[in-house]
């Protein structure tokens, strides 16, 4: 029987309206960008690259902005420089040979202020009911706070403007990460170092290509427990959490009779961790009994890993339509997300990592629900007795051939 609170819902409101994915990638320009550290170049030659690639292998639909900060001001005034950020390219369907042009202009010049641009930046991409994405490229932690980055972050997303802040550190040190972590952490971010102008471009790539995937509606915001008996109830939609490493975490769905659940998790890797890692979601009973375990599901993408189940109870067969005043009710199936990574040396394991958890409750499917050749039956006699002609013919023309050659 269902009680307690009523099943959480990935939207309550309304149905948000079609909107185009909205990205703005925010670029230091600072003096340090001048650095040649990264295969033999300079960042700033690194980013520009960089950002020529990704402008390219743009997708139609996305609108894109892009921001500078620490590019126009030469002087030694840190009040005057801190309030060097500017849009040089407006959120909107790309011009590709005014956006790479603008780019290619610009020379490591000024101050840091990374606080203000990200300020600016949720400005430029306005507001509205779709998930937008800020990415931040630095090779430095702000050097004109106030504001604070971490502060500004925690403003944007205690605003519920649905919106997200990717951060990449080009070589940065420790505090420098740390930064960019809090920064990401804030707003239900990532975080990547990118020592080489590959590891650069691919992420860039990875994290507009996400704002695609995700633009129709930001995840709703949950909280797993430690057991089953406390976990939140989930109904159908995408939610998302963090998780600490080698950790479980549980949630319970509400699975009528004649449906079948299917749920999937990612967790995208936002700090190092060693190799050999996994993630395992498993469905289980309250009692914790086993019902199904889902099997990592490659994602395509070198930051993220996945795994995915599906689960119907063999037992029950679709009920008729129920009478007027007639409850039906469902059963509580518990999910567990755990993870097997482990950090590097240095990793700070706190927050944890994001977690997006798609849950799905659907007709179930005929499919079976465990290892069954059912009718394939058939097929696989059919193939041994094919198997076994073909043997036996194989071996008649092999002696015919050797006894002919013996005779010549």
């Amino acid at each position: 029987m269902l009680t307690g609170p009523r099943p959480a819902t990935a939207d309550d409101t309304t149905e948000p309206a079609a909107e185009p994915p909205k990205v703005e990638l925010v670029l230091d320009v600072s003096g340090s960008m001048r650095a040649r550290d990264i295969d033999g170049r300079s960042r700033i030659s690194v980013a520009q690259q960089a950002f020529n690639e990704v402008v390219d292998a743009l997708p139609e639909e996305t609108q894109l902005g892009i921001r500078v900060l620490g590019a126009t001001y030469r002087g030694k005034d840190k009040k005057q420089g801190c309030l060097d950020t500017q849009q040089i390219v407006p959120v909107g369907p790309v011009d590709r040979t005014q956006a790479k042009a603008a780019v290619a202009t610009l020379r490591p010049t000024g101050f840091t202020p990374v606080g203000l641009a990200l300020r600016s930046a949720a400005r430029d991409l306005g507001t509205g009911s779709t998930a937008r994405r800020i990415v931040l490229i630095t090779d430095g932690e702000d050097t004109c706070a106030p504001p604070d980055p971490c502060d500004v972050a925690r403003e944007l997303a205690a605003q519920g403007t649905r919106l997200v802040v990717d951060t990449l550190g080009l070589a940065p040190d420790a505090k420098v990460r740390r930064q960019l972590l809090c920064i990401a952490g804030a707003t239900g971010g990532t975080y990547t170092a990118a020592e080489s102008a590959e590891e650069l471009t691919g992420r860039i790539k990875q994290l507009v290509d996400r704002a695609k995937d995700t633009y129709t509606a930001a995840p709703t915001v949950v909280d797993g427990a430690d057991g089953c008996a406390g976990a939140p109830l989930l109904s159908p939609g995408v939610y998302t959490d963090r998780q600490e490493f080698s950790a479980h975490r549980w949630y319970r769905v509400p699975v009528p009779p004649g449906q079948e659940l299917r749920a999937s998790v990612s967790v995208a890797l936002d700090r190092p961790v060693r190799p050999d890692y996994g993630v395992l979601l498993r469905a289980t009973t309250g009692d914790g009994r086993e019902l199904v375990r889902g099997v990592d599901a490659g994602s395509g993408r070198t930051d993220v890993i996945s795994a995915g189940l599906r689960w119907s109870d063999p037992s029950a067969a679709p009920s008729p339509r129920p009478s007027a005043g007639t409850l039906i009710e469902p059963d509580v199936v518990c999910l567990v997300v755990s993870n097997a990574f482990a950090p590097r040396s240095g990793t700070e394991a706190k927050p944890g990592m994001p977690v997006e958890l798609t849950i799905g409750v659907v007709a179930a499917s005929p499919a079976p629900t465990g290892p069954d050749l059912g009718r394939g039956w058939l097929l696989l006699a059919l193939l041994t007795v094919a198997g076994l002609l073909t043997g036996l013919l194989t071996g008649l023309l092999t002696r015919w051939w050797v006894a002919t050659w013996r005779e010549n």
